[in-house]
């Protein structure tokens, strides 16, 4: 049975759940130049996602999201007349110049979007590069709190909402489950650390105290340290903020003593997988929470389209916000009458809100050739945008193993995205 609160300040935590509000973009149409000439009549969107590195695991089905999308985009007649185009990419991870690489591929094949990276951290390696050859960004999966406040002159956009929700949500769920003591532990990247910040500062705020926060490398060899260190703190929940190498980091916890069997676990969306604890003894994931951004509805039958795209899918974070990102440029651009990095930055606001509501492509797309405004609600739900780029509303999930391959949500939590 799926759980649904709204979200609210754990410093009030008996306090009424905040209700979700209608509120206005204020963009209006853009041409796509003083001139009047579109260098980009035709939408390319290169993606830049992890098809290699310590976030593999989630590039299926952002893929998939993405190809899902255009499937219906250009079954739909395409935009301005054209079909769209997918190019694909990898984006590696930050131990490698990958990401860099396939930018400056992308800019070389035409391309007008850079879709992706899923780590805020590649993001931050390329999103310079991006913004001042004059191309949109739009990451599916980035949540750092520190691209709210990036200077990337408004080409920079993302569909998942900034970790000050997640880490509101996680210890929301720590108060609830009557904890007092928690340790975190996070990765040295601006994912890791936004992450762990917000954790910290709720879970504090609602009178909880912190007795390990603790960052390390995500390359080293060994966490044996680290875990003393939690171990020594004696919490009573640990909050595991990783990509693929929390595989080890748990392992060294159970040697210690101190793994999901002896002190409650919470994962985060970098690890919330069904086949990265694949090995370890049967039973020992059992009960551990993970949270992710998700929808304000059920997904099950989203997912069963994305099944469509790729039969071989494990897991499927991030395939929604990767599908609502494609379906959002297209109608930005078909709203622009050009697909440059510009017009669809001054345009993405503009058919996310105050108009009629549409939620699927062919729909949005007849009304914005009667001449309509349209307001596009994606699978996601709500997709209205801040001054930031970031989206102001989300729901994050709540999700509950019950073996080490098999979870499932047992919560949800939505409303407007906090300040960072």
């Amino acid at each position: 049975m799926v759980r649904t609160t709204k979200l609210r300040s754990v410093s009030a935590i008996a306090a009424a759940g905040l209700l979700l509000a209608a509120c206005s973009s204020g963009s209006s149409d853009t041409a796509a130049s003083d001139t009047g000439a579109c260098e980009f009549p035709t939408l390319k969107i290169g993606s830049l996602l992890p098809q290699t590195g310590d976030l593999a695991f989630l590039g299926p089905p952002e893929f998939a999201g993405i190809d899902l999308a255009l499937q219906e985009i250009n079954a739909a007649g395409g935009v301005l007349g054209a079909d769209v185009e997918h190019i694909v990419g990898d984006s590696g991870d930050t131990s490698t110049n990958i990401a860099s690489q396939t930018v400056d591929s992308h800019i070389a094949a035409g391309a007008s979007v850079i879709f992706g990276a899923a780590s805020s951290g590649v993001s931050l390696t390329v999103i310079d590069k991006i913004t001042s050859a004059g191309l949109l960004q739009m990451s599916p999966a980035n949540t750092s709190p520190a691209l709210t406040t990036y200077a990337d002159d408004n080409l920079y956009w993302r569909v998942a909402p900034s970790d000050a929700m997640q880490g509101l949500v996680l210890a929301e769920q720590a108060v609830k489950d009557g904890f007092t003591k928690a340790a975190a532990i996070a990765r040295q990247d601006a994912y890791g650390e936004g992450l762990l910040k917000a954790f910290s500062k709720n879970f504090q705020a609602a009178g909880g105290t912190v007795t390990s926060e603790i960052v390390y490398d995500p390359t080293a060899a060994s966490f044996e340290a680290e875990v003393a260190e939690i171990k020594a703190g004696a919490p009573e929940v640990v909050v595991v903020i990783t990509f693929e190498e929390g595989v080890k980091l748990i392992q060294e916890m159970i040697k210690q003593g101190v793994g999901p069997q002896q002190v409650k676990v919470y994962l985060v969306d970098g690890n919330l997988s069904a086949t990265a604890f694949k090995d370890f003894p049967a039973g020992t994931m059992n009960g551990v929470l993970g949270t992710a951004p998700s929808g304000d509805s059920d997904l099950t039958a989203f997912n069963a389209k994305l099944d469509s795209v790729n039969a071989n899918l494990d897991d499927y974070t991030y395939g929604a916000q990767s599908y609502d990102g494609a379906i959002l440029l297209a109608l930005a651009a078909e709203a622009a009458g050009c697909a440059d990095g510009r017009s669809l930055a001054d345009n993405l606001p503009a058919v996310a809100a105050d108009g009629e509501k549409c939620t699927t492509f062919a729909d949005c797309l007849a009304l914005l050739k009667d001449g309509k405004d349209i307001d596009f609600d994606g699978v996601t739900g709500p997709l209205e945008f801040n001054s930031a780029g970031d989206p102001k509303y989300a729901t994050i999930a709540i999700n509950q193993y019950s073996s080490n391959t098999e979870f499932a949500e047992v919560g949800r939590v939505t409303g407007e995205v906090p300040a960072s």
